[in-house]
C-alpha cells in the first residue's frame, strides 16, 4: 500500500505533466526557425545565450530557445532527433526532478537538454554515470552534440593524473562516475596546494541510473584511506626494550580509571639515556615521544589476556563486556603496535581513514540536482525526504506492447533450473532472443553449464568488464541471442531487436581510425553515412526477432527489491517494440527462504504437486510482495540511519574543509596563527588559575606547560614584580603579559627566518596538524559510532549520544588544532631556501624543510566505495583489488548493520556469522596521556554539554572559539611533556 507521502506526491503529478508538455510545446514551436541556422550560427548562438543570462535573463526563460538548438543540433550530427516525450523529460530534469522514463525511450540523449542549458551559467555541468565505459561512451558521443554548440565537454576516468583532472573538469559539461566525483571532492580537501586541487563548485548535477547511486549505493560511503604512519618499527621496538627497565612511581605514573600515563623526570633522564640524546623534548626528537607514551601504555595499561590475547602469532582484542576477540580490529595511533612490540610479535602497519563521505552527503552539496532512470516511483517518498527530488513520471513515446507473464515457483532449485534450461531452448529454437537475469555470478555460471550441456551458444555477462558488457548486451536483441547476466550487468545500454546500430556505427568508425576527439570534424561528416547504412543492415533482422516475440527477459529469481526487477524486465518492450518476460522461483530462493513464507512452504508441502510442475497461487504472490516488501523497507531504514549519523560528521567535515580551503587558497593565515596562540595561552592558562588568587595557583606546572609551546622570556618573579606581589597578580595581567612575551617571541623568530618563509611554514604547519587530527577524529568518531547502539540498553537515545559526544570530541580536536600548530611554529627547525628564478608575481619563491614536520605527499592510498552492484569494494590508485581490505570492510558493514537487509537476513539465519560489534569502550582506543594536572570542572561541563543548533560547528569558524564554542568549554590539546615528582 503507498505511503501517505506518496499519495500525496501523486497528487501534483498531472500539474506538472501539463507544465511540461507546455514547455515541448513552446520547442516545437521554434523548431522550424533552427532548421534556417547554419553550423556556425549554432555554434555561436551559446555566446547569444550567455549574453543574454549574464544581463539578467533567468535559465527558465532560455529554455524553449535552448532546447531547441540541441533538438537541432542532435539532428545534424547524429541524425537524432528529440521526441516530445524527451523534451518534457529534460524539463522536468532542469527543474530539479527525478524524470522516470522507461528503458530504451533515450535518456542519454535527454541529459543533453538540461546540461546544455545550464551549462550557459558557466559553472559547469556534472553528468554521472554507473561506470567508466559508459561516462567515456557518452561523453564522446553526447560532446559532438555540445561542440556543434559551441561547448566543451570532459570526461574524468581513473587513472587520470590532478592536471588531467582539473582540465576535464574546466570544460562545460563534465562526465563521470559518482564515486570518481566523489573521491576527487575528497581528494581537493587532501590537497598541499591550492594548484593540486581539481574540482570547481558543485553547481548542476545530473545522476543516470538514480535510483542505483542514490539509494542501492547510499549505504556505503566513500573513504581513501592510507598508511597511519611511516616505517617506525624500529622505535616500536626500541621503545618497547626501554621501557621494560623503567618503573611505575618512579620512572612514570598510571591512573587507570582514567587510562592516562605520565612520565616523570628520572624516566625522561633514563630515556634519554638510553637513546643517547641530551633533550627528548626538543623539536627534532618530538616525534619519539608518542613512542614512549604508548610504550608505557602497553606495559602499564594494557595486560594479556584481559585487554587482548595473543593468537597465531596476532595481538587480538577482547571486548570487554563480552570476552569475545574482535577479529580483525586494531587500537590506533601506534598503540597496537606498541602491544605488538611488547608481546615481540610482528609489528603490522596499519591503514587509517584519511577521509571520507556518504554519496547522500555529497550530493546534496550540489546547488541542484537531477536525475534519471527507468524505476524511482517505488522510491519517489525517500527521494523526497532525503534528496527533496520529486519522481516524474513520463509516459512512454510509443505504447508498451511487453507482455509480463505470472511467475513460475517449484519446491527447489535444480528443478527451478531445468524448466528454465527448456523453455530457453525452446524459445532459441523459433529463433527468439533470450535475455536471462541472475542474481550473482555463481548462478549464472551454473546456468551457463546447464546451457553449455544442451549445445545452446551464449553468452554470459558478470558485471566484470563493462565494456565488454555494453557491446554484448548492445546485440542481445539479435536473432537467437541468449545472454545470461547478473541483473545489473550493462546497465545504460539498450538492447533493440535485430542489434544495436549505434554501437555498430562507433565500432565501424573505430575500424575506419576516426575517433571523435582526435579528428572529429572528419567522424561528423562520417558518421551519418555510417549509422544510416548500419540502421538499414539491423532492420531487416529486427523484423524477424518481432515476429518471433520480441526479446523474452526470463529472471531466475526475485531480486530483494521490486526495482532491480523492473529494470530487468524494462529491457524487453523498448519503443513500442514486441516483448515478453517471465521470473522462474523456488522456495530454496533467498528471498523466499529468509522472509515471511511460512505459508507458502506449508502450500508446497501439503499440496502433492510433482517437482517438476510449477505453483500458481495467489498466496505465493502475495508472499513475493511481503518479502520484497520488508526488504525494502529495512533497506530504507539503514539508509536513513547512515544519514543520520553521518550528517553529525558532516558538519564538522563542511567546518574543517571550510578552515583548511580558505588556508589553501590564500586566507590570511598570519591572523589565524595570532588567533591560534591567543587561544592555546589561553587555555593554559586558565588551566593552572581557575578561581582564588595568586597565592593558590600553580606556577611550576603553569611554566612548564608554557615552555613547551614557545620559548618564555619572562620569569614569575618578574610578573609578581610587575603586580605589586605574588597576590596581587590579577589574570588579566598575568595573560597580557604572557602573550605580549609570546608574540615577541614570535616576531624574533619571524625576523630570523623572514616573513615569506614564516607565511609558508605556516600554511604548512597548520595544513599538517589539520590533516592529522582530523584522521585522529574520523577514527574516534568510526569507534564511537561502532558501540554507540549499546546506550539504547541504557534507555539513551543512540544518535543524540552519538551527537553529544561526536561534538565535544570535535571541539577537543580543535583545541588540539591550535596549540599543536602554535607549538610547532615555535619549535621546529626550520631550513630556508629561496628560488631567485622571477615568478608571475616577480617575488622569489621560498621553500622551507622544516625537521619533524609530516611529510606532504602521501602514498598507497586505497579507495572503498559501492560497486555498481551494491557491494563494497576497496581498490588501489590503480584500480586493482585489494580482497584482503574488500572482506575487511564487508564485515565492518555488517558489524555496522549497513549491509543490505538481505546479507543481514543470511547472518541472522547462521549461513555466514560475522564478528560481534564493537563494545563502546573496548573499540575506542584509550586517550592519548595528558602529563597536566587538567580542569575536572571544565571537562565535565565539556562533556555534559548538550549539542544544538546554536552550537553546531559553523562553516568557516571551526578554529576560532567564538565561532563555535565559549572559551570555558574547550579540552585541553594532548600535548606530551614532563612531569615533576611532588
Amino acid at each position: 500500500m503507498a505511503s501517505v507521502l506518496e499519495k500525496i506526491l501523486r497528487m501534483g503529478e498531472g500539474r506538472t505533466l501539463r507544465k511540461l508538455e507546455s514547455v515541448a510545446k513552446q520547442v516545437g514551436r521554434l523548431e522550424e526557425a533552427f532548421k534556417e541556422y547554419s553550423d556556425d550560427e549554432l555554434r555561436d548562438i551559446t555566446a547569444s545565450f550567455r549574453e543574454r543570462h549574464e544581463a539578467g535573463e533567468s535559465l527558465d526563460a532560455l529554455l524553449p530557445e535552448a532546447f531547441g538548438a540541441v533538438r537541432e543540433a542532435a539532428g545534424r550530427v547524429l541524425g537524432l532527433r528529440h521526441y516530445d516525450v524527451q523534451l518534457m523529460g529534460g524539463a522536468a530534469l532542469h527543474l530539479g526532478n527525478i524524470a522516470e522514463m522507461k528503458t530504451g525511450e533515450g535518456k542519454t540523449l535527454v541529459a543533453t537538454l538540461p546540461a546544455y542549458l545550464n551549462a550557459i551559467a558557466g559553472k559547469g555541468v556534472h553528468v554521472v554515470t554507473v561506470n567508466d565505459f559508459l561516462a567515456t561512451y557518452q561523453s564522446d558521443l553526447m560532446g559532438r552534440v555540445f561542440r556543434a554548440l559551441g561547448m566543451t565537454t570532459g570526461c574524468i576516468v581513473s587513472g587520470q593524473s590532478p592536471a588531467e583532472r582539473r582540465e576535464q573538469y574546466a570544460a562545460d559539461v563534465t562526465y563521470g562516475t559518482n564515486n570518481e566525483f566523489g573521491f576527487d571532492y575528497l581528494r581537493d580537501n587532501m590537497a598541499w596546494r591550492s594548484e593540486d586541487m581539481v574540482q570547481r563548485e558543485h553547481f548542476f548535477a545530473i545522476v543516470d541510473e538514480v535510483d542505483s547511486i542514490l539509494i542501492d549505493e547510499a549505504r556505503t560511503p566513500l573513504i581513501i584511506s592510507g598508511p597511519a604512519q611511516g616505517d617506525a618499527n624500529r622505535w616500536y621496538s626500541e621503545f618497547a626494550s626501554i621501557v621494560r627497565k623503567l618503573k611505575e612511581g618512579r620512572d612514570y605514573e598510571v591512573d587507570e580509571k582514567k587510562r592516562t600515563i605520565g612520565v616523570l623526570e628520572p624516566g625522561i633522564d633514563r630515556v634519554e639515556d638510553a637513546l643517547g640524546i641530551d633533550n627528548l623534548y626538543e623539536s627534532a626528537n618530538t616525534p619519539l615521544i608518542s613512542f614512549l607514551n604508548n610504550a608505557i601504555k602497553a606495559k602499564a595499561l594494557f595486560k594479556r589476556d584481559k585487554e587482548y590475547v595473543v593468537q597465531n602469532g596476532e595481538v587480538n582484542i577482547v571486548d570487554e563486556h563480552t570476552g569475545r576477540i574482535l577479529k580483525g580490529r586494531r587500537y590506533n595511533e601506534g598503540l597496537h603496535q606498541a602491544i605488538e612490540a611488547k608481546e615481540g610479535v610482528q609489528i603490522k602497519a596499519e591503514n587509517q581513514t584519511m577521509a571520507t563521505v556518504t554519496l547522500q552527503n555529497y550530493f546534496l552539496m550540489y546547488d541542484k540536482l537531477a536525475g534519471m532512470t527507468g524505476t524511482a516511483e517505488t522510491e519517489a517518498a525517500e527521494f523526497m525526504s532525503t534528496y527533496k527530488l520529486g519522481v516524474v513520471p513520463i509516459r512512454t513515446n510509443r505504447p508498451m506492447q511487453r507482455k509480463d507473464n505470472p511467475d513460475l515457483v517449484y519446491k527447489n532449485e535444480k528443478v527451478k533450473f531445468d524448466q528454465v534450461v527448456e523453455d530457453i531452448v525452446e524459445r532459441h529454437e523459433t529463433g527468439q532472443p533470450v535475455l536471462v537475469g541472475t542474481t550473482s555470478v555463481e548462478k549464472s555460471e551454473y546456468l551457463s553449464k546447464l546451457l553449455a550441456k544442451r549445445g545452446i551458444k551464449h553468452e554470459v555477462l558478470n558485471a566484470k568488464n563493462h565494456a565488454r558488457e555494453a557491446a554484448i548486451v548492445a546485440q542481445a536483441g539479435r536473432k537467437s541471442a541468449v545472454t545470461v547476466a547478473t541483473n545489473m550487468a550493462g546497465r545504460g545500454t539498450d538492447i533493440m531487436l535485430g542489434g544495436n546500430a549505434e554501437f555498430l556505427a562507433v565500432a565501424e568508425m573505430t575500424a575506419l581510425g576516426l575517433d571523435p576527439q582526435d579528428n572529429a570534424d572528419e567522424y561528423d561528416e562520417k558518421w551519418l553515412e555510417v549509422f544510416g547504412s548500419m540502421k538499414e543492415q539491423v532492420k531487416s533482422e529486427a523484423d524477424d526477432v518481432a515476429e518471433a516475440g520480441g526479446l523474452y527477459v526470463l529472471g531466475t529469481e526475485r531480486h530483494e527489491s521490486r526495482r532491480i526487477d523492473n529494470q530487468l524486465r524494462g529491457r524487453s518492450g523498448r519503443q513500442g517494440d514486441p516483448g515478453e518476460s517471465r521470473f522462474y522461483l523456488s522456495m530454496t530462493d533467498d528471498l523466499m527462504r529468509l522472509f515471511n513464507t511460512g505459508a507458502t512452504r506449508a502450500i508446497m508441502a501439503g499440496d502433492g504437486t510433482p517437482d517438476d510442475l510449477a505453483l500458481e497461487s495467489r498466496i505465493v504472490s502475495r508472499a513475493i510482495r511481503s518479502a520484497q516488501s520488508q526488504v525494502e523497507s529495512r533497506n530504507a531504514e539503514i539508509r536513513k540511519n547512515v544519514l543520520k549519523y553521518d550528517n553529525v560528521l558532516n558538519e564538522q567535515r563542511t567546518a574543517i574543509y571550510s578552515d583548511r580551503r580558505r588556508i589553501l587558497e590564500g586566507d590570511d593565515i598570519a591572523d589565524k596563527v595570532q588567533n591560534f596562540l591567543t587561544d592555546a595561552i589561553d587555555d593554559i592558562i586558565q588551566e593552572h588559575t581557575g578561581d582564588g588568587t595568586g597565592d593558590d595557583w600553580e606556577f611550576d606546572a603553569l611554566w612548564t606547560d608554557l615552555k613547551q609551546l614557545y620559548p618564555v622570556g619572562i620569569t614569575e618573579e618578574e610578573l609578581f614584580e610587575e603586580a605589586g606581589g605574588r597576590s596581587k597578580l590579577t589574570r588579566k595581567l598575568l595573560e597580557e603579559e604572557i602573550l605580549s612575551d609570546a608574540r615577541h617571541a614570535y616576531e624574533r623568530r619571524e625576523e630570523s627566518i623572514g616573513e615569506d618563509a614564516t607565511r609558508e611554514l605556516e600554511r604548512r604547519v597548520v595544513l599538517s596538524v589539520i590533516d592529522r587530527k582530523w584522521r585522529d577524529h574520523l577514527y574516534e568518531m568510526d569507534n564511537l559510532k561502532d558501540g554507540i547502539g549499546l546506550r539504547a540498553m541504557a534507555q539513551r537515545d543512540p544518535l543524540v549520544e552519538y551527537t553529544r559526544e561526536g561534538f565535544a570530541m570535535f571541539q577537543q580536536m580543535l583545541g588540539s588544532i591550535r596549540e599543536e600548530s602554535v607549538g610547532f611554529l615555535y619549535n621546529l627547525e626550520v631550513t630556508v631556501k629561496k628560488d631567485e628564478t622571477p615568478s608571475a608575481s616577480d617575488t622569489p619563491d621560498v621553500q622551507i624543510v622544516a625537521k619533524g614536520l609530516d611529510d606532504k605527499e602521501q602514498t598507497a592510498l586505497s579507495y572503498s566505495a559501492a560497486t555498481d552492484q551494491g557491494e563494497v569494494e576497496v581498490r588501489n590508485e590503480r584500480g586493482q583489488l585489494n580482497q584482503r581490505a574488500t572482506a575487511e570492510a564487508k564485515r565492518r558493514e555488517r558489524d555496522l548493520g549497513t549491509s543490505s537487509a538481505l546479507d543481514q537476513a543470511r547472518d541472522e539465519a547462521g549461513e555466514e556469522p560475522a564478528a560481534p560489534a564493537a563494545s563502546p569502550r573496548q573499540a575506542t582506543r584509550p586517550r592519548q596521556p595528558v602529563s597536566r594536572s587538567g580542569n575536572p570542572a571544565k571537562r565535565q561541563a565539556a562533556e555534559q554539554s548538550e549539542p544544538s543548533a546554536s552550537n553546531a560547528p559553523a562553516a568557516g569558524s571551526s578554529f576560532g572559539k567564538g565561532g563555535t564554542s565559549k572559551p570555558g568549554d574547550q579540552p585541553a590539546g594532548n600535548r606530551a611533556q614532563r612531569r615533576r615528582k611532588k
